[in-house]
């Protein structure tokens, strides 16, 4: 039997039993299909980007482990979220972060950034059919260096940051304008205190003003749109940060800014999942960065946890594909950090198929009538449904390795390209 025909005869027998439970498979397949999600090409390089080696000073950022084969060079970088992309099925994004800009050599400052130091990557994301999302790098520079940079008590700081993130707006425009699809661009900065500050509310205030600086341009929706990241703590801001969750909910309602929303940024007990309907009651749309924090903010590689099903059963229970955007933000140095990218936008994306596959109408019933005892038994009953098969099939259709032999494929392209990195 040919692995064609075992995939076709396993899926044949999977959607008649979800068939049977008022589920249809291919319509599952056919939203997945659509679903895009944005890569984060931090992983490749540890997040020490093109501008000056490893410093990550001043950023609350740690990537741990020295597997071989980091990425040196933008091309590697590129060759590798290539390999990343065929191993993953469907048509994804890139998330980019400033810091990766390629200056041809020159000193160029991050307030005086702007498209064409970002050609390379816009061409190339042309050239593989994807989306390009971006971000400001509030962090790893000389002016971030005691912690703080937007909420700076310094006001030429300030204005340094105010303009980096104004040139990045312009930046991300710029992509969606030439790609056709709207550059999601999301702040976050590292702005806080390792001690417990007196006076909370000055950094934000300040803070507050320099967003409204930031975001004074106004640029079609269409080409842009911005989101505001909130964090509980980081290392150097374990007591203390301005840009808190509560600061940036009221910024985004109030100014009808994206929520960004990162599954490492809350307590280690809460999952941002309860927070996705909350929010969406208030703002229009919302970004995700998914996460897998183990002890801290620690960016673990996601795997198909209950935290990320129910992350996933959210978005589709709440009918809110289209006022989600799903991004990955992990950095793994220990593991081959090609398969990392593989593996998390695989989790990610089984995930959504296991909330694609429920049959949430008659889970809904059960729930209005009262009836939770019924609701409970199939929900249990979901869990051992053959989801794999109609992976398989998914894959088959989208043309990447079927089950373990994409690792096989990694492992050839460490051997090939990685090891020769040194």
């Amino acid at each position: 039997m040919t692995t064609m025909t075992r995939v076709e005869q396993a899926y044949a027998l999977a959607r008649e039993q979800y068939a049977a439970l008022g589920v249809d498979c291919e319509a599952a397949l056919a939203a997945l299909k659509g679903i895009a999600i944005s890569l984060h090409c931090w992983q490749g390089d540890d997040v020490s980007g093109f501008e000056h080696g490893d410093d990550l000073s001043g950023s609350g950022l740690a990537a741990t482990g020295n597997y071989p084969g980091k990425a040196r060079t933008a091309d590697e970088l590129r060759a590798d979220l290539e390999m990343a992309f065929r191993m993953i099925p469907g048509a994804h994004r890139l998330n980019l972060h400033s810091l990766y800009a390629e200056t041809g050599g020159k000193k160029v400052d991050r307030d005086a950034l702007s498209p064409e130091h970002f050609a390379n990557w816009l061409s190339w994301a042309q050239g593989q059919g994807c989306g390009l999302d971006f971000n400001p790098s509030f962090f790893a520079h000389p002016k971030a260096a005691d912690g703080f940079t937007l909420a700076h008590q310094d006001a030429g700081i300030r204005r340094f940051w105010i303009d980096h993130g104004i040139a990045c707006r312009r930046i991300g425009a710029h992509f969606g304008k030439v790609l056709g699809t709207p550059c999601v661009t999301n702040v976050w900065i590292p702005d806080g205190y390792k001690d417990t500050p007196v006076d909370r509310l000055a950094h934000r205030r300040l803070l507050k003003d320099s967003l409204d600086a930031v975001f004074a341009e106004k640029i079609d929706r269409a080409y842009l749109l911005d989101a505001v990241e909130g964090k509980l703590f980081g290392i150097g801001s374990e007591s203390y940060v301005a840009g808190s969750h509560e600061f940036y909910i009221g910024y985004a309602v109030a100014n009808g800014t994206l929520l960004c929303l990162d599954a490492g940024h809350f307590h280690p007990t809460e999952t941002i999942a309860d927070k996705i309907s909350s929010v969406l009651l208030y703002v229009d749309e919302i970004l995700l960065h998914v996460s897998r924090g183990v002890r801290w903010d620690s960016d673990h590689v996601v795997v198909l946890s209950d935290d990320l099903r129910a992350i996933a059963e959210e978005i589709v229970r709440g009918g809110f594909l289209n006022r989600v955007h799903i991004g990955l933000d992990f950095f793994d140095a220990s593991i081959n950090r090609v398969a990392a990218w593989a593996i998390g936008a695989r989790g990610m994306e089984k995930a959504l198929l296991l909330a694609l596959l429920e049959p949430t109408d008659t889970l809904r019933r059960y729930e209005v009538a009262g009836d939770f005892t019924s609701r409970l038994a199939l929900l249990e009953e979901l869990k051992t449904l053959p989801a794999g098969a109609v992976w398989d099939m998914y894959c088959l259709r989208e043309d990447v390795p079927l089950g373990m032999n994409w690792l096989d494929e990694v492992k050839t392209y460490e051997t090939r390209v990685l090891t020769e990195r040194g």
